[in-house]
């Protein structure tokens, strides 16, 4: 009887995972997202694209000084953005157990250099506003266990003066 519910569990499990609407994970460190990988990892899930086109990029940095200064970042994916709808979800492998923070960029036209059409989101979502483009860390931070800690990222992007997520 174990068996078969067992089978059954695996084959719900592979029909779930092959749904529409599935967000599988990406990046390399995908593997230390699976339950049991026994690491500290970061499962980051970036959602409210204003377009589905160019690349995302995920970094995860230390809660410091070292913020967002530039090649200081710890992990680092960058991966053309997928189509369809929904959230693109992130595996990045943190070092150990600690307090870090997610930076997320969308680059939307893939060009490689930030424009004012271009995506950003943090870990814990602050408000950005076009004098304060770059979040304090303590706004950010998030602390990093044993095991898979989930963020939620909302992408923020330029509406004339103003600067937050797409709406409806």
């Amino acid at each position: 009887m174990l068996k078969k519910m067992a089978k059954g569990a695996f084959f719900l499990a592979i029909a779930f995972a092959a749904a529409p609407g599935f967000a599988q994970v990406l990046g390399p460190d995908a593997a230390a997202c699976r339950p049991g990988a026994g690491q500290s990892a970061v499962l980051v899930s970036v959602n409210g694209f204003k377009e589905r086109t160019g690349r995302i990029r995920v970094q995860l940095y230390r809660a410091n000084d070292e913020f967002l200064a530039r090649g200081r970042y710890l992990q680092r994916i960058d991966l053309p953005v997928s189509g369809g709808a929904g959230p693109m979800r992130f595996c990045v492998n943190a070092p150990a157990p600690g307090r870090y923070a997610i930076a997320v960029r969308h680059d939307v036209d893939g060009n490689g250099s930030s424009g004012w059409n271009d995506g950003a989101g943090f870990s814990r979502n602050p408000s950005l506003s076009l004098t304060r483009l770059r979040p304090n860390v303590n706004a950010v931070a998030i602390d990093v266990g044993r095991g898979v800690t989930p963020v939620n990222v909302v992408l923020n992007y330029r509406f004339g003066l103003s600067i937050h997520p797409v709406r409806g």
